[in-house]
């Protein structure tokens, strides 16, 4: 069963739109959402928590449609935006005592272990924590009402290698739990790297890419090459190609099959950044 189900969803802007966005979140997953700035995350992920309405589609959480039953779906859910969403002048104690009147199953002591893990003062107030603290404040609130989905806008996003590093496994550790699940959307794709099971791409309100992690990375490639070999490349053995000064850069559908019928070739790796890339800024013929 999915967690999440978004099928059809569309929203329209003055100057731009979400079309036709479907994509699932499986139990027991971590679905890393990507895309340029503008690509329409942000939209999508308000969506899902009708802090925006959407002109058509539908969105399950759970099993329940977000539209009918939002009160008792953000039972459910932690989430995590970009920023702190709590006034400077609270105080660690002070957000636990209005978590405690909104969430029927906040746990004050699993907050305040979460507040001792991630050595977070209660004697400061916000506005002296640092992006980091506020970042580990907010993920302490989210996982601290016994959510079973958390979603994440730029969890990650603007915080030292340290401080990624254990939000991070604090996110696989909450997935340990098969009836869990996360979706995180992330400039950070070495973080997405690390953690995702799934990768969707949204470029300019569209999904161009939905589809398992190591499946992409273990069968894609990229194929450097000079002009002579690019043009004896069948159109359907690639997904997109970038010029330069040194010939051509070229990522593959099949890197195996490549290999196979040009053994000479020089084909490297692909990572998740690369695969953005490529279809932002490649060329498809």
């Amino acid at each position: 069963m999915n967690a999440i189900e978004i099928k059809n969803l569309n929203k329209s802007y003055h100057d731009f739109q979400l079309k036709n966005v479907s994509f699932n979140v499986p139990k027991g997953s971590i679905v890393g959402f990507i895309g340029e700035n503008g690509a329409g995350k942000t939209t999508t992920l308000k969506s899902i928590l009708n802090l925006v309405s959407r002109d058509s589609g539908t969105i399950e959480l759970m099993g329940m449609d977000n539209s009918k039953e939002d009160k008792k779906i953000k039972e459910d859910i932690g989430v995590v935006l970009d920023g702190c969403n709590f006034h400077d002048s609270l105080k660690t104690g002070d957000i636990s005592k209005m978590m405690e009147s909104i969430y029927k199953n906040w746990n004050t002591s699993v907050y305040q272990q979460y507040l001792k893990n991630f050595k977070l003062p209660e004697d400061k107030t916000i506005k002296e924590f640092s992006r980091g603290m506020k970042m580990k404040l907010q993920i302490a609130v989210a996982l601290s009402h016994n959510p079973k989905v958390l979603i994440l806008d730029e969890a990650t996003s603007g915080l030292d290698p340290i401080v990624r590093e254990e939000i991070l496994d604090v996110f696989m550790e909450f997935i340990q739990n098969e009836e869990h699940a996360i979706l995180i959307s992330s400039h950070i794709t070495s973080d997405l790297d690390k953690i995702a099971d799934y990768i969707v791409f949204i470029h300019q309100g569209e999904i161009l890419l939905d589809a398992e992690k190591e499946t992409l990375l273990s069968g894609m490639g990229v194929l450097k090459c000079s002009e002579d070999d690019f043009r004896k490349l069948e159109q359907e053995e690639y997904i997109r190609y970038r010029k330069n000064h040194f010939g051509y850069e070229v990522m593959l559908k099949d890197k195996h099959a490549v290999k196979k019928k040009y053994p000479e070739a020089v084909v490297d790796a692909i990572s998740i950044e690369e695969i953005m890339l490529f279809y932002v800024r490649g060329e498809k013929s």
